[in-house]
């Protein structure tokens, strides 16, 4: 019989209170540019055909209906067009409304044109995304220093949302309302994303920045989908905005830790926190680095919450009643129609489980 929640004993928050490292007095993880400005996003739409958008196209976020795939695409660069390439379904990260869209999100190396060839009949979306270029815009930083979040080893790894140099204008329509207000609900589970960007990033706050204006733009999300990144150096990004709060992920300390909604898996969002690995993990395994910190990231995190990161869970979602029988900590695949977190990826998954009790119950064999 699966049981809704399964609870850690006393026994074992104890050692997993152990296991996880004590974080040193915060500190502001602030932009690196010293006159605390960041880089404005440059964003061109269209449809299929060329699209020509006057600045080097870092990413491109392509959306489509209508046919299994966003057809081929290829990019000019200074000596000319590349080879075509197919655009199949990255991470299909979603608000509980979802469109049924498929999504991808290709790195495009500074190109200066692209060109898109669509499926027969398929509704095509084009958004060119340069986030390195932009003019300088003020940052708007957070008022209180922020902690990394729990299982993080090393403070230096880790960067807000400030340190990544979100924009937060972007959260905002233009009679300044909030286009995803924060709501905060019991952690249930956690889930496993990859991002289906560039595997060799020279660049990964740059790509951070480039799925989050893929989400809040693009898609309509009002944020970026994810809770917590993870590059495959080991850093550690802040993702959902999750309040003035100096915690990232989790509401205001004081009792439970609740977890702010997000969008991530569309239609099981409340309750279930989502942590993306940079890169494309269909035919290579994450770097050793960012293994290591996903483990450190989920053992700090079920410590916190009480949640035993081999248990099955009945999920059911506060907000619309949907219910779903995963593991505690389940790949996306376990609950969409997609093949993320990777095929190559995934089948590990039980390893990680593995890795992380073991992580929680030092000198407990773990079955």
């Amino acid at each position: 019989m699966i049981a809704r929640r399964r609870l850690l004993s006393t026994t074992l928050l104890a050692a997993a209170a152990a296991a996880v490292p004590v974080r040193a007095a915060a500190q502001p993880s602030l932009p690196a540019d010293p006159d605390g400005t960041i880089p404005a996003a440059l964003v061109a739409g269209g449809a299929a055909g060329r699209i020509e958008p006057g600045f080097p196209v870092g990413h491109l976020a392509v959306s489509w209906s209508g046919a299994a795939s966003g057809g081929t695409v290829r990019f000019r660069t200074v000596t000319g067009w590349e080879p075509w390439q197919p655009v199949a379904a990255g991470c299909t990260a979603g608000v509980d409304r979802d469109d049924g869209r498929g999504r991808a999100l290709l790195p495009a190396g500074g190109a200066l044109g692209v060109e898109l060839d669509p499926e027969p009949g398929a509704d095509v979306r084009t958004l060119a995304i340069n986030t390195t270029d932009g003019p300088r815009r003020t940052a708007a930083r957070r008022a209180v220093p922020t902690d990394p979040p729990p299982g993080v080893r090393d403070r230096a790894r880790y960067r807000n949302r400030a340190g990544w140099e979100a924009d937060e204008s972007l959260r905002f329509g233009p009679d300044g309302t909030e286009l995803f207000p924060t709501a905060f609900f019991d952690v249930q589970t956690f889930t496993v994303h990859h991002t289906v960007t560039a595997n060799a990033d020279p660049t990964p706050a740059a790509t951070v920045r480039a799925i989050y204006v893929a989400h809040t733009v693009a898609q309509n999300f009002g944020d970026i989908g994810y809770h917590l990144l993870v590059d495959q150096q080991g850093g550690v990004y802040e993702g959902r905005w999750s309040g003035a709060d100096p915690i990232p992920v989790f509401g205001p300390r004081g009792g439970r830790p609740l977890m702010c909604n997000a969008a991530h898996v569309a239609g099981f969002n409340a309750g279930n926190v989502g942590i993306a690995l940079l890169g494309d993990l269909t035919s290579t395994q994450p770097t050793p680095a960012a293994r290591e910190t996903l483990v450190g990231l989920l053992a700090g995190l079920c410590a916190l919450t009480r949640v035993d990161p081999q248990a099955r869970v009945h999920y059911v979602n506060p907000i619309s009643g949907a219910t779903r029988d995963v593991d505690a900590i389940a790949g996306h695949r376990d609950w969409a129609a997609t093949e993320c977190p990777g095929n190559a990826f995934y089948p590990t998954l039980p390893d990680l489980r593995r890795e992380v009790a073991a992580l929680l119950r030092p000198g407990v064999p773990v079955q």
